[in-house]
Order: structure tokens, then C-alpha cells, then sequence
């Protein structure tokens, strides 16, 4: 054929078949194999797939990797971060992630801490746990708090012993924390500590004076307690370990054991079970919302409290819903509400799942023992 001159039928023909002849020689086919994998490799981003469901290319992914190691270790700028639901390890210490107190104010709350700078931590109650070689003094130091606050907050004086393994309540600033009894007021209790009744009120996040019931935890900054014989610690009732039912349905099924303030938690894994009045009594709070943030009510979400005939408080946290009303009776085994705590739904405050939030104040909590 001339240059120039366009290939005939028969010429294509043969050219077909010696084509065809050579994918029948071993080493034409791996060098072709060879030339269209170099294609893929070069011109089209290769993928890979994620939960078997996700197609994600692996140069984008590339880009989102820490580069020389950054991110995968916690360096010194980085905030501490949650290790689990229930604690926080600060250098070598464990901060017990401390459950809503019945006075519900984010100052006076630490559960589930993210993201907190080490300053943060000043303005929640937390649970310390005694290291070896640790003295009450360097303790209260390492929390910038007086030696007294740390003393009164735990019962102990400056003779005390504290063992490796105790653990410490360390309350948020120096001060007093008070124990809301029948017939305490917000001035009274001020005037009682030496502090001032607009501190009371701002630092726990209080509508008014009035905004105060029996089994409250009220936080009193700068208070001191007097040397004369003013009760600080609440007096806890005798009872027998009879006088309170499960909150739920059997299996009486305990999630998280004894924690701040005197509570435990139950669940069967469910929201929307019954839960049911521990013991007889008088409602004296309903709280709800429909707020869907973790700090609904410092974080306790829709919850109610119940006085019992011997002085006895018991909190019912994290609800999806209430059967009763303030100032209503109740009876033991009563259904009261329907327990929630499911992230992200109205009220269901600083929870991780669905369960109840059970406190006791005034007397200890026999689920836990």
C-alpha cells in the first residue's frame, strides 16, 4: 500500500487477524493486561470500599489523615477529652464523671465531660481518686481550693488520714456545699455560711430565692462554716432495706452503680418503660422540657422529685414523661413516669441511653450496697 493511500477491506481483515493470533501468546497478553492496569493506576483515583457500603477515593482519604503524626496523640494544646461516659482522666488521676445533684444548674454538674479545658473542670463538682503519695493540702492546691472547702466537703479534718484509692468530692470553688433541709431559705442559708445570697443564686443558676426545695445540693461560694456547732453534713434517716422498691420492672437491673449525689442507675436497655414511686409520698417537682440539649436542667433532662413521710427525698432523672403533678400523693409502686434518657430527644438531658436517674437524699440508697 503508498503513503497516503486508505487500507482496503482485506487489509483490515488480515490486521484483525494477526490480532487475534497473538492473544494466543502468553506474553502479549500479560504486557496488554499490564498496560491497562498502569492506565487505571495513573488516570482514575482508586477507591476502596467502607462498611462495604461506602465507595471513598483513597487520595481524598489520604488528605484527611494527620500528616508526621499530627493528631494521634494528645499534645500539650489539645482539651482534654472523654475516655469514657463515666470518667476523665486528668494526668494520672481519674475524675469520676459526677451525675446531676438535685439542684440542676451546669456549675454544679459534671457528667460526660467533652471538649472542657482544664479550667472548665473549676466549675463542675468532680470526684478525685487518692494517689499514693498524695497529702489533703496538695490536693486542695492542685484544685486551687482551701484546704477547709476540701475538709468540709468530705467530713474530714486536718488530722485525717486519706488512703490510695478514696475517693474525694472536690467541690468547684472554695466554699461550703449545702444540703437543702425543711425550712431553709436562701438568705437564711447565706447568713448561716457568711456569703452572699446573689452568689448563691447565680452560681446555681436559680430563678429566685424561692427557687429551693428539700434534698436540693446548693453550692456556696466563698461560705465558710462557723466554729460554733452548725450541722453541715445532712442527717441521714435510719431505714430498713425494705423501704424502697426497685424503680423499675424486675429484673431490678442496675447501669452505673453509686455515684454523686447518692444515686444509681436502672435500666433494662428500653425508653418508654414505667417507672415506678420507690416509696409513698408527696410530689414536690416536675420538670420538663422540650429541649433537646444535653444541659436540659444542668443536664438531669425532665425529671421529679418525691418527699417521703420520714424526711426522705428520692429524684427521678432523665423521664420521657410524668404521670403526676407537684403536690400530688403518691403510693409505693405507684407508675410515675416513663423513663427516657434516648440522646437527642426532648429532655433527655446529659444521658448516653435510655435509663432512670434514682437519687436518695437524706438517707443512703440501698440499691447500692
Amino acid at each position: 500500500m503508498e503513503k497516503g493511500q486508505m487500507p482496503s477491506y482485506f487489509q483490515f481483515k488480515n490486521y484483525f487477524k494477526k490480532i487475534k493470533g497473538s492473544f494466543k501468546d502468553p506474553f502479549f497478553c500479560f504486557g496488554l493486561i499490564s498496560v491497562i492496569f498502569f492506565g487505571v493506576i495513573v488516570l482514575i483515583p482508586p477507591y476502596f470500599w467502607i462498611n462495604n457500603k461506602t465507595l471513598i477515593p483513597i487520595i481524598s482519604l489520604s488528605k484527611q489523615l494527620p500528616q508526621s503524626g499530627e493528631g494521634l496523640f494528645l499534645g500539650p494544646t489539645k482539651k482534654f477529652s472523654v475516655e469514657s461516659p463515666d470518667f476523665l482522666l486528668v494526668e494520672k488521676n481519674s475524675l469520676t464523671g459526677v451525675a446531676p445533684p438535685t439542684t440542676f444548674s451546669p456549675q454544679v454538674l459534671g457528667a460526660l465531660f467533652e471538649g472542657y479545658e482544664q479550667e472548665d473542670i473549676k466549675k463542675i463538682i468532680v470526684e478525685y481518686q487518692v494517689e499514693e503519695g498524695n497529702s489533703l493540702w496538695a490536693i486542695a492546691t492542685k484544685f486551687d481550693i482551701s484546704l477547709n472547702t476540701l475538709l468540709w466537703a468530705n467530713n474530714l479534718n486536718q488530722n485525717s488520714i486519706i488512703q490510695p484509692g478514696q475517693k474525694l468530692i472536690i467541690p468547684p470553688v472554695s466554699g461550703v456545699i449545702h444540703h437543702v433541709e425543711a425550712g431553709d431559705t436562701i438568705s437564711e442559708i447565706a447568713q448561716r455560711y457568711k456569703a452572699k445570697t446573689e452568689d448563691i443564686i447565680s452560681f446555681n443558676g436559680l430563678s429566685s430565692e424561692a427557687d429551693i426545695f428539700v434534698g436540693d445540693i446548693l453550692v456556696i461560694p466563698n461560705g465558710v462554716i462557723p466554729p460554733s456547732p452548725v450541722k453541715y453534713a445532712p442527717v441521714w434517716v435510719p431505714i430498713a432495706d425494705s423501704y424502697f422498691i426497685c424503680p423499675i420492672s424486675p429484673p431490678c437491673r442496675v447501669t452505673q452503680g453509686l455515684h454523686w449525689y447518692n444515686a444509681i442507675d436502672f435500666s433494662h436497655g428500653n425508653c418508654g418503660e414505667p417507672i415506678y414511686a420507690a416509696a409513698g409520698g408527696t410530689v414536690l417537682k416536675v420538670e420538663l422540657t422540650n429541649s433537646t440539649s444535653r444541659w436540659a436542667f444542668g443536664g438531669a433532662g425532665n425529671h421529679l422529685t418525691i418527699l417521703h413521710p420520714n424526711g426522705v427525698v428520692t429524684m427521678y432523672g432523665h423521664i420521657a414523661a410524668s404521670f403526676v403533678n407537684p403536690g400530688d400523693q403518691v403510693s409505693q409502686g405507684q407508675i410515675i413516669a416513663l423513663m427516657g434518657g434516648q440522646p437527642g430527644t426532648p429532655g433527655a438531658g446529659m444521658s448516653t441511653g435510655c435509663h432512670v436517674h434514682f437519687g436518695v437524699s437524706g438517707t443512703r440508697n440501698p440499691f447500692a450496697y
